[in-house]
């Protein structure tokens, strides 16, 4: 009974999250039409549609999917012991997860029904803080399988692994602050830089990963 107490007590506010847009869902159905949008183009035009179900309930489905893949994560990572370490961080990572997926919830639902909103700008925007956010507890992420930056080198040695997520971190925070600032302006210039700025947090800690790791094992 004490550990399902402190399972409630510590993942009550993800499920609830998760009950809120199966709840959404239930609510709006009646008044969704037969094809849902379901995706937008990088200039908030829509270019695919879902159906009644799927628009409702897809995007629940999948945060509860998610909820669980997260939840048996650690377990199965052979590195588990090292999810301690940096515990809070990955909470902030699952909420912010089903914080986002709710939100895009609302907003399919919200143009489904006659409002206009320009979802490019939102999920752009949205995708932009969560970099932000993950970037200012990057260089607490611990030595695991899953969650980080896992590259063959960050992956075979802790200190590669250490060195490449806290020279990430700041680099995070910045091309994510370049990216909010980008996803105002519905154009090429701003889908460019948009994309150019996620290019730049991928390839950059490869690279010095691999750097690291070269100048590390021809030290020793």
């Amino acid at each position: 009974m004490t550990a399902k107490n402190n399972y409630l007590s510590r993942d009550w506010m993800l499920l609830l999250l998760i009950l809120a847009g199966f709840g959404l869902g239930a609510y709006f159905y009646p008044s969704l039409p037969e094809k849902v949008p379901s995706h937008w183009n990088i200039y908030g035009q829509v270019d695919r549609y879902s159906s009644r179900f799927f628009g409702a309930f897809g995007l629940p489905l999948l945060n509860a999917g998610m909820y669980l893949l997260l939840l048996l994560t650690p377990n199965l990572d052979p590195n588990k012991k090292n999810y301690k370490l940096f515990e809070g961080s990955y909470r902030m990572i699952r909420m912010l997860l089903h914080v986002f997926l709710l939100g895009l919830q609302s907003v399919v639902l919200a143009v489904a029904i006659g409002y206009d909103i320009n979802v490019a700008v939102v999920v752009k925007i949205s995708v932009s803080m969560i970099f932000v956010l993950i970037g200012n507890v990057m260089g607490r992420f611990r030595h695991n399988y899953f969650v980080g930056i896992k590259t063959p080198w960050t992956l075979a040695n802790e200190e590669v692994w250490r060195k490449t997520h806290r020279m990430a971190a700041p680099l995070w925070v910045l091309g994510g602050i370049v990216c909010v600032v980008s996803s105002f302006w519905n154009n090429a210039v701003s889908a460019i830089l948009f994309f150019m700025a996620i290019f730049v947090l991928t390839i950059v800690p490869i690279v010095y990963s691999y750097i690291e790791y070269k100048r590390i094992t021809r030290g020793n």
